[in-house]
C-alpha cells in the first residue's frame, strides 16, 4: 500500500512539474524573440517581353482601314517590383510598408493620351514611378479584431486583394480590372479587419477618388491618384470586403465601394459643377479562387456606377489646359469587367516531376470588359468594348518562381482590328520573417510535447487509482 501511495504521489509531482515547465515556457517564449525574430521582410517582382501584332498608331481606331497592315512592334518591361517590410512590436502593435517600383525606374515620364489626339504628355502621378503603397500601424485585439491606419490596400475585385503575380497566370494583371480600376488600388485611411471561424471581413474609410482623373478609356483607374504632395480628403469614401473559405480549397468573396468624387479636387471650386453635383461612385464585385485536386480556377464580375458623369467634361480642373487634370473626352455612367481563367498542373501526373516539387499549368483565360459601357450625351466609344482570350503555360521550377508564356487576343467590334499578341514572362514572390516562423513552430513543438508527457502521466495516474478502489 506505501509502494502504491508513493507512486501515486511521484505521478502527480510529475504532473504538476511538467504543467508549471508548461507554463515557465510559455513566460520565457517572448523574451526569446529578438529584432530579427519580430521583422518580417517581402518582395514579388515581374517581367516581361511583348510582341504585339497589331498597330500602334495613334489613329488605329480613329482610322482602322489605314492600319490594318501595318507592322508590328515589340517591348520589354518590368511592370512591377515591390519590396515589403514590418516589425512586430508586440503587445499586437505592428507596422508594414510596402514600396513599388512601376515599369523598372523612377521620375517623370511621358506617355502619349491616344483620347487627346496623340498628344505627349508628361507623367504627373505623384512619386513618379516609385510609389508608397503601403505604410500604416496596426493594433491587433485579437484574431477577430485589427485595426490597420495609413496607407492601405482597397481590396476591391480580385486584382486588388490578391495582385501578387503567382495569383494569376497571366504575363501581366489581368486586363478588365486592371483597366476599369486602380490597380493596386491604394489610399490613405482607416480599415478594421479579422476572421472569426471560415469568414474573413474588412471596412475601410478612405479619402474619397478624385472625377478630375476618370477617363473614357479607364473609367475612374486614375481616380486614387494625386499629383500633389498631399492626398486629396474634400469628400470620403467607403470599401467593404468579405471571404468565405468553408468549402476546403474554395474561397469565395464579395467587395464594393462607395463615395462621391466631383469636388475632391484642388483647389476646391465653390460654384459652378464641382460644387452642384457629388459624382457618387458605386462599385460591386464578386469573385473567387478554387485550388484543389491540381487545378487553379480564378473568376470575377466587376461592375461599377458613376452618377453625374455627363458633368464632368465641365469640371473647372479638366477644361483648364495648364492643369494636370485636363481632359476632353466624356466619361462613362457604367463600365464592367468579367473574366475568368482555369489551369490544370500537367507535373501532377509525372512522378519525377511531382516529386521534385515542379508544377507546369497549362491555361486558359477569357474576359470582357468596357471602361465606357455608357454612351454619355450618345457620344460614342465603340474600341473600348473589348472581349480577350489566351492561351498559355505556368512553368514552376520552385514554389517561389514562375515561368510564363501565352498567345492572346483582343476582339473588338468589327469595325476596328483585332489585337493578337505573344507575351513571356518571369516573377517570383517570396516572404521571409527571419525566424518567426520557426520559433513559433519550435514553441508549438515543445508544447505539444508536454501537453502529451502530462496525458501520459494523467493516464497512468488514473490506472492506479483504479487498482486502489
Amino acid at each position: 500500500m506505501r509502494k502504491i501511495i508513493f507512486t501515486l504521489a511521484l505521478l502527480t509531482s510529475c504532473i504538476l512539474s511538467s504543467a508549471q515547465d508548461l507554463e515557465v515556457q510559455k513566460k520565457d517564449s517572448l523574451p526569446k524573440k529578438t529584432f530579427f525574430d519580430r521583422l518580417s521582410f517581402g518582395a514579388y517582382g515581374e517581367i516581361g517581353f511583348s510582341r504585339n501584332f497589331y498597330s500602334d498608331h495613334v489613329s488605329r481606331y480613329s482610322q482602322p482601314e489605314a492600319h490594318k497592315d501595318d507592322p508590328s512592334h515589340g517591348r520589354f518591361d518590368i511592370p512591377h517590383v515591390a519590396i515589403s517590410i514590418g516589425y512586430d512590436f508586440g503587445k499586437g502593435w505592428s507596422f508594414g510598408t510596402e514600396i513599388e517600383f512601376e515599369h523598372g525606374g523612377n521620375g517623370i515620364a511621358y506617355e502619349k493620351e491616344d483620347e487627346e489626339g496623340g498628344e505627349w504628355e508628361q507623367e504627373t502621378e505623384k512619386g513618379g514611378e516609385v510609389e508608397l503603397e503601403q505604410f500604416w500601424i496596426q493594433k491587433s485585439f485579437d484574431k477577430w479584431a485589427n485595426i490597420r491606419i495609413g496607407h492601405i490596400v482597397v481590396p476591391v475585385g480580385l486584382n486588388n486583394a490578391h495582385h501578387e503575380p503567382l495569383n494569376f497566370f497571366t504575363v501581366y494583371r489581368p486586363e478588365g480590372e486592371n483597366t476599369i480600376l486602380p490597380s493596386t488600388w491604394h489610399q490613405t485611411g482607416v480599415s478594421f479587419w479579422g476572421r472569426y471561424k471560415d469568414f474573413r471581413y474588412e471596412a475601410q474609410f478612405l479619402a474619397g477618388l478624385n472625377a478630375d482623373h476618370f477617363t473614357n478609356t479607364g473609367w475612374i483607374h486614375k481616380g486614387h491618384k494625386s499629383p500633389l504632395e498631399f492626398d486629396i480628403a474634400n469628400k470620403y469614401g467607403l470599401a467593404l470586403r468579405l471571404d468565405n473559405y468553408t468549402v476546403p480549397g474554395l474561397r469565395i468573396g464579395i467587395s464594393g465601394y462607395y463615395g462621391h468624387s466631383i469636388g475632391n479636387s484642388y483647389p476646391r471650386n465653390a460654384n459652378g459643377v464641382d460644387a452642384e453635383y457629388k459624382g457618387v461612385v458605386a462599385i460591386g464585385s464578386i469573385d473567387f479562387t478554387y485550388n484543389a485536386h491540381n487545378w487553379i480556377v480564378r473568376g470575377q464580375g466587376t461592375y461599377g456606377y458613376l452618377g453625374d458623369a455627363e458633368q464632368l467634361k465641365y469640371v473647372y480642373n479638366r477644361l483648364n489646359s495648364k492643369s494636370p487634370y485636363k481632359h476632353s473626352a466624356f466619361v462613362s455612367k457604367n463600365a464592367y469587367a468579367i473574366g475568368i481563367e482555369a489551369g490544370y498542373d500537367i507535373f501532377s501526373q509525372i512522378h519525377y516531376m511531382r516529386n521534385h516539387h515542379q508544377k507546369m499549368y497549362i491555361f486558359g483565360r477569357y474576359e470582357q470588359y468596357n471602361p465606357y459601357a455608357s454612351k454619355t450625351k450618345d457620344t460614342d466609344y465603340g474600341y473600348t468594348e473589348v472581349k480577350r482570350m489566351a492561351l498559355g503555360l505556368n512553368y514552376h521550377p520552385i514554389k517561389q518562381v514562375v515561368i510564363k508564356a501565352e498567345y492572346s487576343k483582343r476582339f473588338l467590334k468589327s469595325l476596328y482590328n483585332n489585337e493578337p499578341s505573344l507575351n513571356i514572362g518571369a516573377a517570383f514572390e517570396g516572404f521571409f520573417d527571419f525566424g518567426h516562423k520557426t520559433l513559433a513552430k519550435q514553441e508549438q513543438y515543445d508544447v505539444q510535447k508536454l501537453n502529451e508527457r502530462i496525458n501520459q502521466l494523467q493516464q497512468q495516474l488514473d490506472e492506479l487509482k483504479q487498482k486502489t478502489m
